[in-house]
């Protein structure tokens, strides 16, 4: 959202919940290429990340321990207009460009890349996703004062994306079910509504918990996270929402956020300046994490052991069946590693005849190691 904020007293009433969010700590600033970092996923052990209004059509991949970019994918066919968010599957990356302040985008979208394209090569191409508001009518330009900007997307099923509304007029958060087949389509909001004290900017869906995590901030730069809960189906504000507010966090602008195991959580921030009279204020793009207390929904060992790799004998695809997948790892009887990636099929077509080992790496570092027959 390259269209900063002026600084203002207003306050949002807002309801905090109990703190289930503990250990809010700011990680370390995100390169100089990457100001506006406007969305997040946690893809093989890396932060992946993009800015928003005007930047380029790439996604920066950061890797944690050397806090510096290792690879940058451009998307070919693409034009960041305005990415807002970047969500996952195990097969796909969605990356929103839907980001709307003045109410008139008539071109929203969200572009579908095949995470083994992105895992192969830094040149990539997508397919698209295009939608538009049901009961949208008026285009008239109406800066920061629209109900039909978002800059949050889940991937929360097999078939379907989530879209939650920003809503500069009101701050009630609405959730739009979008297709994940490429196509045109004009969505329409749930009945069920958030009020969230403020601007959502992020989301993700930890499928480890069943849980829902919004970053959001207030006004005044006052930064928070909704946990949406025990919600029914597809209806993510159906169950128990509640709000922390990160009050370690003083004027920060946080945008993305995702998980990195069923505890550990990772938000971006833009950087922003403004003035207060005559007092500058301005603060860099960084990475902050934070950590709940919420584990599995039944215990890794029973879950992470059912893996089932099928066909076998194979003769083309190799198909991984399992949950919690973090790497999926190919090697001969030599121990020679021929593939690495983050996907449930492996292209085995190129292989010659004979044994290999599939080691299936899941994300609580566990992992399995079956034995295929390539025909």
């Amino acid at each position: 959202m390259k269209q900063h904020l002026a600084f203002s007293l207003v306050f949002f009433n807002v309801l905090c919940g109990n703190a289930q969010i503990s250990n809010v700590q700011e990680e370390f600033d995100l390169p100089n290429t990457i100001t506006e970092s406007s969305g997040a996923i946690y893809v093989d052990k890396k932060l992946v990340t993009h800015n928003d209004s005007g930047g380029q059509n790439e996604l920066y991949e950061v890797t944690l321990d050397t806090e510096t970019i290792s690879r940058i994918i451009t998307i070919s066919n693409a034009t960041n207009v305005d990415w807002e968010d970047v969500a996952q599957d195990d097969t796909y990356i969605y990356i929103g460009d839907f980001g709307n302040n003045n109410g008139t985008r008539t071109d929203l979208k969200i572009y579908k890349i095949l995470k083994s394209d992105f895992n192969s090569s830094t040149s990539i191409t997508a397919e698209v996703i295009n939608f538009s508001y049901a009961d949208q009518s008026d285009f008239t330009s109406n800066p920061q004062n629209t109900v039909w900007d978002a800059e949050a997307l889940i991937s929360l099923n097999a078939n379907e994306l989530v879209l939650i509304s920003k809503n500069w007029v009101d701050g009630i958060s609405s959730a739009y079910l979008i297709s994940k087949t490429p196509g045109t389509y004009a969505i329409s909001a749930q009945s069920t509504t958030l009020s969230t004290g403020g601007l959502i900017t992020g989301a993700t869906f930890n499928e480890l918990s069943n849980k829902l995590f919004l970053s959001g901030y207030t006004q005044t730069l006052s930064p928070f996270v909704w946990v949406c809960e025990d919600f029914t189906g597809s209806t993510i504000f159906s169950g128990t929402n509640t709000q922390t507010m990160l009050s370690s966090l003083v004027l920060e602008q946080i945008e993305g956020i995702t998980h990195t195991s069923v505890n550990e959580y990772l938000i971006t921030s833009e950087s922003f300046s403004f003035m207060v009279g005559s007092i500058p204020f301005a603060d860099n793009a960084k990475v902050v994490s934070f950590a709940t207390s919420d584990t599995t929904l039944s215990a890794p060992e029973e879950r992470e052991s059912r893996v089932t790799l099928y066909p076998n004998p194979v003769s083309n695809k190799l198909h991984i069946q399992c949950e919690n997948l973090s790497k999926v790892e190919v090697f001969n009887i030599q121990s020679a590693l021929l593939f690495s990636g983050n996907i449930k099929q492996v292209d085995m077509n190129k292989f010659s005849a004979g044994i290999y080992l599939v080691k299936v790496n899941f994300y609580n570092n566990t992992s399995v190691i079956e034995r295929v027959v390539k025909r």
